[in-house]
């Protein structure tokens, strides 16, 4: 596996989910990455698993594992002003200094930007926000549900004219992308350091995240004086790029934007090639125009046959399409299982469990993953690493600034 990253050094000062996914991008991408959590608490998401909101999941703490894998925990409480001191030591061998901590606590905890680079001018100073670094609500907390789901836009765009309630998005949805996000602005930075000498601060916020997600809508929004144009079904404008009930109820996603080349070969292969020279059908303008009888004609043809039955039919199709695929489903697709997008790792009751993948590779090369620490796993060797004698350790351990 090429490990991008080789050598670089990250110091994470995060919780839940949308930061420290982050880090463990870059982990995949072959840092090395420090996690510092409370040696008490931990990381609050640690204890979603504890909490009954989750059921049994045979020893995997999946929301700890996918977002903090192939890093090392130290437990360091900075309040103390040895804890603290630690963290002024880690930085100083660090290239980024990684947090999603509020602007009062990084403030009370002195890990502000000017506190690390009095330490080491050189690091990289990444924060992940809620709403920004700047504005009225810059120091206020934002998860994703609130600040990319809700605030951003998201939410409200997904959820169908007269719907009961909006529709909720699912778990670390907005923070996942947000995490790829930070994970490619450090990359940028590291790139410019690398070339300028010039270390900067990243700040990514999961508002702006979805702004840039939602960019069409939100963009055509002024424009148009108004939301963009949507459909219902029937009167979708090009019926190849709409979604058909199988025989069995479940769903078959077209997306043919080049329609006039590729209807000749959809009609073979649903088995209507009458449709091809079909005066009401022949060409976009024509199938716009007679689109609701169209889509009546494909909704019978869609409606004879299982999910199974068009995925064999289909296999030579040049036009893309896909079936709508559960979450459970992914692990047996073969496309997913071919480039590595799930890989083992090992721990749980059952020895072995799977991980996503982040989604970029690097020279052809499946990403191979570790699994995550255990809460303070590495503080003794990571500051032995340091130099720190053993009796400076049970020191610090009898004085509560370690785990």
């Amino acid at each position: 596996m090429s490990r991008a990253l080789e050598g670089v050094r990250v110091l994470e000062v995060a919780q839940w989910w949308f930061v420290p996914a982050a880090g463990a991008v870059l982990a995949d991408w072959g840092a090395d990455v420090v996690k510092v959590e409370h040696p008490v608490s931990g990381d609050g998401q640690r204890g979603l698993m504890t909490s009954g909101l989750i059921p049994d999941t045979g020893g995997v703490n999946f929301m700890m594992e996918q977002s903090n894998r192939g890093k090392k925990s130290v437990g360091i409480d900075i309040a103390t002003d040895d804890g603290r001191e630690l963290i002024y030591r880690m930085a100083e061998k660090s290239d980024v200094f990684l947090t999603n901590f509020l602007p009062p606590a990084r403030r009370k905890l002195s890990i502000d930007v000017e506190d690390i680079r009095t330490r080491n001018p050189n690091i990289i100073y990444v924060r992940g926000h809620g709403q920004g670094a700047r504005g009225p609500d810059s120091e206020k907390a934002g998860y994703d549900g609130t600040s990319f789901w809700s605030r951003g836009g998201i939410g409200q765009s997904i959820t169908p004219a007269g719907h009961e309630y909006p529709i909720m998005q699912k778990a670390a949805f907005g923070d996942s992308i947000g995490a790829m996000t930070i994970a490619g602005g450090i990359a940028a930075a590291l790139f410019k350091r690398a070339t300028t000498g010039e270390a900067s601060v990243v700040d990514v916020s999961l508002l702006g995240t979805a702004m840039w997600t939602l960019a069409p809508d939100i963009v055509a929004s002024r424009l148009l004086k108004g939301d963009m144009p949507s459909f219902n079904h029937s009167d979708m404008p090009n019926p190849v790029v709409s979604n058909y009930r199988t025989k069995d109820g479940r769903w078959v996603m077209l997306t043919m934007l080049q329609s006039d080349r590729l209807w000749p070969d959809f009609c073979r292969h649903i088995g209507r090639e009458d449709m091809i020279e079909d005066e009401r059908f022949r060409d976009a303008m024509s199938r716009f125009q007679n689109r609701q009888e169209c889509i009546r004609i494909l909704d019978e043809v869609f409606a004879a046959r299982t999910l199974a039955e068009w995925k064999e039919n289909f296999k030579t199709m040049e036009g893309a399409w896909a079936p709508l695929q559960t979450a459970a489903e992914l692990h047996e697709d073969e496309q997913a299982l071919a480039n590595g997008y799930f890989p083992e790792v090992e721990g749980g009751d059952e020895g072995q469990f799977r991980l996503v993948a982040s989604p970029v590779q690097f020279d052809e090369s499946p990403t191979e993953l570790t699994r995550a620490p255990e809460h303070g796993e590495h503080t003794e060797t990571v500051l032995m690493e340091m130099g720190i004698e053993w009796e400076e350790i049970e020191r610090l351990k009898a004085a509560k600034a370690i785990l």
